[in-house]
């Protein structure tokens, strides 16, 4: 007899936020976060109970995807800046530390969340206007004549991760080869519907850094057995050829019928009517001059007997995600069917060649036309070589970015003490006729406006992770990491010392302040007056414009909604 269990009433949690439960693991969080900033940050290594995979490494998108959280709260705050981390690739540590930082300090605050919040939404509003206005003095532009800008932001990303265990000269190796790969992928002509092409990285474990390469094309990694048994090329026409693509299984196998079923008649051997077909489908190949056959799945063997005894090269067991590439490279149409086919369908590449590099094999897909590429991508050992593979992917999402919005952001902590700078300069004498429709007053407005600022220097000052002090000059609101105890007499400073982006030496007559700390509010300088200083400044230290931009918006955005939250309902059946 079946038992029937009484539903279980949800479970209702009041003031989620303000709960011990939840403020623990925040600050665990934004600490784990905050702990891994900058090219200084520290490792993290993730791994699951039962043993499984585990990554090592600094980076957002692996830190993210690997946390496990269960409160709601968390989860709806990580689940926001992956949904980031995913577009654009970047910023994903700055956010996290941003948005932890801002419901934390909020709470302390002694006014209702609503009026925190709308505040902070003007604040927000206020940092976006600034970055995007001409006067913005601490981004720059994108000089489409020269690879400057290309080469200062992939570097800035290639240095901030140390888990790639990459020497000076291997990150300016490197860097150089992602410029090369976003230059190759770029249309030489300028259209309105511009589409770019595609890197295909392939990573290769055991060489060293330095012996990573790019190649124009595609290469598929071919098994020693298949190696072997491989079609000699010189059967192939030296150029034009014709190329079909499969995205299907074509060994013979039924596809998957779901819930249903097939009823087969006893005089029919399903096995035998699966291999006419596919041999009738090769015969139309044949007839169709086709001389190349790609399966992302299993060719029968009969199959593949038969196009090599008609000089057809079949590869099968292509990777998911060369398709796309394979695709857009040789104009050919992915094949998912049985059905008859159209010439139409077909693609076609200049030559095919066999390629060694390490210990792998590969067959080399060279286009006529394309702007398809691959990256052999090398490092000594597994940690090192994956996190590599990550940091790259980011630099160039980065780099695709700046063809929309040509922009970059001063890095090094130097954009968020600026703006920090920026908002409290701007607050420092506002008049309650500014604040018409906020309902709040002007103590409460600059309450949470400081509060606002200290979370952007907070940001900054996860950067520093040995130590050492934390200054901001009173000019243009940049960011100076100095040595533990250097601060006793600021112009002690040694000469050399150089802000976090690079761009502004210490002078005599520069006037500090510790960050964080008290100083009369300024007015940073503008871009017009900071432009001339840009010229022939080599490296800077930049960041993404539009991974930084967003960052910013979802980090207020998604601490405002948290701070916003009176119940969690949680449903135990």
């Amino acid at each position: 007899m079946a038992r029937v269990e009484m539903k279980k009433p949800s479970q209702c949690t009041a003031g989620p936020v303000t709960s011990a439960s939840i403020r623990g693991p925040l600050n665990v969080l934004q600490m784990i976060a905050a702990s891994c900033y900058g090219p200084t940050g520290r490792l993290k290594h993730l791994h699951n109970g039962s043993g499984g995979y585990v990554i090592t490494t600094s980076q957002s998108s692996a830190l993210l995807s690997g946390l496990s959280v269960s409160h709601p709260v968390l989860q709806l705050l990580v689940s926001s800046i992956r949904n980031h981390v995913s577009y654009f690739n970047d910023g994903g540590l700055f956010a996290v530390i941003l948005c932890c930082n801002l419901i934390d300090r909020c709470l302390t605050l002694p006014l209702s969340p609503h009026k925190v919040i709308t505040i902070n939404k003007r604040l927000l509003h206020m940092c976006l206007s600034y970055l995007t206005s001409e006067e913005c003095a601490c981004k720059l532009k994108v000089d489409f004549s020269c690879n400057s800008s290309f080469f200062d932001l992939t570097r800035s990303v290639l240095s901030s991760k140390p888990a790639c265990m990459l020497t000076i000269k291997e990150v300016d190796y490197i860097t150089i080869l992602i410029v090369k790969a976003f230059l190759f992928k770029v249309p030489l002509e300028s259209r309105s519907s511009m589409i770019l092409g595609r890197t295909v990285m392939l990573p290769i474990e055991g060489l060293s850094v330095m012996e990573s390469t790019l190649v124009p094309g595609v290469l598929i990694e071919m098994p020693g057995s298949s190696w072997n048994r491989i079609l000699a090329l010189s059967d192939l026409p030296p150029t034009n050829i014709k190329l079909a693509l499969f995205s299907i299984s074509m060994s013979g196998d039924f596809s998957n019928t779901g819930d249903g079923s097939v009823d087969v008649m006893d005089s029919v051997d399903p096995e035998q009517v699966m291999l006419e077909q596919l041999l009738a489908l090769g015969k139309q190949l044949v007839d169709g001059h086709v001389h190349v056959l790609l399966c992302q799945k299993v060719i029968h063997p009969s199959l593949m007997r038969y196009l090599k005894e008609q000089k057809i090269l079949a590869v099968e067991r292509l990777g998911a995600a060369l398709m796309e590439p394979l695709s857009r490279m040789t104009g050919a149409q992915s094949i998912a069917s049985l059905s008859s086919l159209s010439s139409a369908c077909y693609g076609s590449l200049g030559q095919i060649s066999k390629m060694s590099h390490g210990n792998k094999k590969y067959l080399h897909l060279i286009p006529s036309d394309t702007s398809v590429c691959s990256f052999l991508l090398c490092n000594r050992n597994e940690t090192s070589l994956k996190e590599l593979v990550r940091v790259c992917q980011t630099a160039e999402h980065t780099l695709n970015h700046l063809l929309k919005d040509p922009w970059l952001l001063l890095g090094g902590g130097c954009t968020e003490t600026h703006l920090a700078a920026y908002v409290r300069y701007k607050n420092a004498n506002i008049h309650s006729s500014h604040l018409e429709g906020q309902n709040c007053s002007v103590a409460e407005y600059k309450l949470v406006s400081d509060c606002f600022s200290s979370c952007l220097e907070s940001a900054a000052r996860s950067l520093e992770h040995d130590g050492g002090d934390i200054l901001t000059d009173l000019q243009d609101g940049h960011f100076w990491s100095i040595p533990p105890n250097s601060t006793l007499d600021f112009n002690c400073i040694e000469t050399g010392q150089k802000c976090g982006c690079q761009l502004f030496g210490k002078g005599d007559d520069m006037e500090w302040s510790m960050l964080g700390s008290a100083h009369k509010a300024f007015s940073p300088r503008s871009s017009t007056d900071v432009s001339p200083l840009l010229m022939n400044k080599k490296p800077l230290v930049v960041d993404s414009f539009t991974a930084k931009y967003n960052g910013l918006k979802v980090a207020v955005d998604t601490a405002g909604l948290i701070l916003d939250l009176a119940y969690v309902i949680k449903d135990e059946n």
